[in-house]
């Protein structure tokens, strides 16, 4: 230990720990470096040594372009006695392409502590006393979104943007300008009013934007009238009505904090973007990249001047040095199945309808989805192709093919009854059951009547199993990917006999969504599983997640798709067979010609083949139903839900036949 001791001491001062002989104050300036980078991230850099004067004239540089954010970094540091330099590398998140360089702090140290020189140069190099950072965007041309055969549904359409413009009408009465356009144009006038005030003296304040068929309608009798009001003529992505195919292509509209939390603060915050439906879940698509122009504005100029003023003087700011350039990215189209004339169709057939309704149209071939229309009483949320309802008696197309795989024939008889007892449930047919078709009928007649009891009394043929794998081979209850809110219904094993004989005619817990009661009329019009497609350039794709639990979401685009990573869908484990799809297309024409949808007999053409349905739901007494119906006729497959209506036949099958007639 001793000699050991002695070697220790004869060590070198500079091996001793604590006796380095480095320059304490490396380290201390070292830590001043950083924490100058961190409160120049955050732009509060007043507990900055030297440098907390600064902050005001910092927030002067940065105001002009406060919606991007920066990171700073420290970098290489000299130190040279009591003076040092620190390399600050910057990194603005400017759409596109980042806006980076380096500048150099200077620091000194006071005899304790190390402290910051500020000056303007700090925050970008060229940066003279007075001068401040202005961003101005260049949105970029939003991307189409075309229908069949890309004919554009979503495109640039003329509107006219009504406003006060403040240049125009004096201070002092721009406020009750305000209040008589919003009462004009059937807006809150206060809060315009509002709005007005607090604008800049050269701001244009936009109340309402308008189609200009609209724009026409109103605009010279109200801006003649009220001082500082003007139009200004403009461009937006519009569909071609308001209410097109609303709850599937969505909206596009100023940004939300909610969005702009969930780019990471990419997206500005003076940037329109995908609200709602596909425009939202394709809006990097769709949207393309905002450019921005970053300009070191003179001491003339303060850098907040341009918020608020229209788009013309904007464009005329041409003073101050470009510091950055980043040019807009246009977007790109996004392609679509949707049949301009029929949706248009579709949507007048429900114009009236009160409650929550759709209508869905395939081409069997394809799969293509022509329409997706969700009508007014569905307050914007998507019923057409993710809705989830029981589907009523449509659902006997299902256990038809079940039977039949279970060696019922379509001409075995099945006993039709009043009444029939499940495990102690009373089962009964529609009010107004035709007298005349009791008793000891076929199953052809069975299903073409929508006998209840009669398909009920053969539950015992048909395992859970057998139901499932049945409503497989037509489409339903199978989850894929298609790129759009999409519910492919469930046929879930039933936990008691009365569970199971409630799926038989669609009710209990089986459920189904328009869109895929279309698909079943589809697959059998084809002869195969039909899976709906909306976007042709999308790969359709086995869900790798279950859909949503609800369907009253306004806008499930975000969360309704399954992974980009799921597998490639396959068949279903039974595929349909050529002789099933033909007893099945041979009932389902005899629902036509001498049963519950008797409404299409008459409709020229090729023959068409349908299924009615009524669902119970609710707790009144007698309960409220839903109302169905789902047909074929060459190659177009259609599904109607009116989700209060009388029976499937009365309310949905004028609107069946409505839509066969457009199709023709």
């Amino acid at each position: 230990m001793r000699r050991l001791l002695v070697l220790v001491l004869l060590l070198p001062a500079a091996a001793l720990p604590g006796c380095t002989g480095e320059d304490p104050r490396t380290g201390a300036v070292e830590a001043t470096a950083a924490g100058l980078a961190a409160a120049l991230t955050e732009r509060e850099i007043g507990d900055v040594p030297g440098a907390g004067a600064g902050q005001e004239q910092l927030e002067a540089i940065v105001a002009g372009a406060a919606d991007i954010p920066a990171e700073v970094t420290a970098g290489a540091i000299d130190i040279d006695g009591d003076t040092a330099t620190t390399t600050l590398s910057w990194q603005w998140r400017t759409p596109g392409t980042p806006w980076r360089y380096e500048t150099t702090a200077s620091l000194e140290w006071a005899g304790e502590a190390w402290t910051v020189r500020w000056a303007p140069s700090v925050v970008e190099p060229s940066l003279a006393e007075g001068e401040a950072l202005l961003a101005t965007t260049q949105p970029a041309r939003r991307g189409d979104i075309l229908g069949a055969g890309d004919v554009p549904l979503v495109t640039y359409r003329p509107v006219v943007r009504i406003g006060i413009d403040k240049t125009t009408v004096p201070a002092e009465a721009a406020a009750e300008s305000a209040r008589t356009l919003a009462r004009a144009v059937d807006i809150a006038p206060a809060a315009y009013a509002g709005r007005v005030r607090a604008a800049g003296p050269d701001a244009f304040v936009e109340a309402i934007v308008l189609r200009e068929a609209q724009a026409s309608r109103i605009v010279p009798a109200v801006l003649e009238q009220i001082p500082g009001a003007v139009a200004l003529a403009a461009e937006l992505p519009l569909a071609p009505t308001r209410t097109f195919a609303a709850a599937i292509l969505g909206r596009v509209g100023p940004v939300t904090a909610e969005i702009i939390e969930e780019s990471a603060e990419t997206i500005l915050t003076d940037e329109e973007v995908g609200l709602s439906g596909l425009q939202r879940r394709y809006d990097d698509r769709l949207g393309g990249t905002t450019g921005v122009v970053i300009t070191a504005q003179g001491p003339g100029r303060a850098a907040g001047d341009a918020a608020g003023a229209d788009e013309a003087s904007a464009a005329r700011e041409t003073v101050g040095r470009a510091l950055f350039t980043s040019a807009p990215v246009d977007g790109k189209p996004l392609r679509t199945t949707l049949d301009e004339d029929l949706q248009r169709s579709a949507e007048g057939l429900l114009e009236d309808v009160d409650s929550a309704s759709a209508v869905v149209a395939l081409r069997p071939a394809t799969g293509d989805i022509l329409v997706a229309a969700s009508g007014p009483g569905s307050e914007g949320r998507n019923t057409a192709t993710f809705g989830r309802y029981p589907p009523g008696s449509t659902m006997k197309v299902v256990t038809a093919l079940a039977l039949i795989r279970a060696g019922v024939a379509p001409t075995d008889t099945v006993p039709c009854t009043a009444t029939t007892v499940v495990d102690g449930k009373t089962f009964r047919n529609y009010t107004g059951y035709p007298a005349d078709r009791m008793g000891d009928i076929t199953l052809a007649s069975a299903v073409a009547n929508s006998c209840n009891t009669a398909l009920i009394s053969q539950h015992g043929r048909i395992t859970g199993e057998g139901l499932a794998q049945a409503a497989a081979a037509l489409g339903l209850g199978v989850d894929h990917d298609m790129g759009f809110p999409a519910y492919f219904g469930q046929v879930p094993q039933a936990s008691t006999q009365t569970g199971a004989a409630a799926a038989l005619i669609g009710q209990g817990t089986v459920q189904a969504s328009p869109m895929v009661m279309a698909a079943v009329a589809a697959s059998v019009a084809e002869g195969r599983a039909v899976i709906p497609r909306l976007l042709p350039d999308h790969p359709v794709q086995a869900a790798a997640t279950d859909p949503p639990a609800s369907a009253s979401s306004s806008d499930p685009a975000a969360s309704a798709s399954a992974s980009d990573q799921a597998a490639e869908s396959t068949a279903p484990d039974e595929p349909l067979t050529a002789a099933e799809a033909g007893a099945l297309r041979d009932m389902m024409r005899a629902v036509v010609t001498e049963g519950t949808g008797t409404i299409l007999r008459d409709v020229p053409g090729p023959p068409v083949g349908a299924k009615t349905g009524t669902a119970e739901f609710g707790t009144a007494s007698p309960p409220q139903t839903h109302a169905w119906m789902i047909a074929f006729q060459g190659d177009l497959a259609v599904a109607v839900f009116v989700e209060r209506g009388d029976s499937g036949s009365e309310t949905a099958g004028p609107i069946v036949k409505g839509m066969l007639a457009a199709a023709r």
